[in-house]
């Protein structure tokens, strides 16, 4: 009998996130974009910039709201990032660089 609960201990109320992998992955993610911001001098215009979780436990990195500036600011940067990118296949000579070149 004894043995018989602890088969049963895995209770869906006793479920924490603390012992979900998505948990941490939504967490990790959410710290590797905050770093990131804050080198882009962007760290004040997330203000809701945090990890979470859905309802069916998948992990979520919950972004917010943010303003016009800080969202073409944002845009930006991804634009600048993705022509280094495209420059750094260039000068490796890589043959894909030609064929991302043409999505802009």
């Amino acid at each position: 009998m004894r043995d018989e609960a602890t088969f049963h201990d895995h209770d869906a109320a006793a479920w924490s996130p603390l012992n979900s992998h998505d948990w941490y992955a939504a967490r990790n993610a959410t710290t590797a974009l905050r770093d990131a911001l804050l080198r882009a001098g962007l760290e004040k215009d997330f203000p809701y910039l945090r990890a979470d979780l859905n309802a069916f436990g998948h992990g979520l990195v919950e972004l917010g709201r943010v303003s016009p500036v800080t969202a073409e600011r944002l845009a930006e940067l991804l634009r600048l990032a993705l022509a280094a990118g495209l420059r750094r296949l260039e000068e490796s000579g890589d043959g894909t660089a030609e064929h991302h070149a043409g999505k802009d």
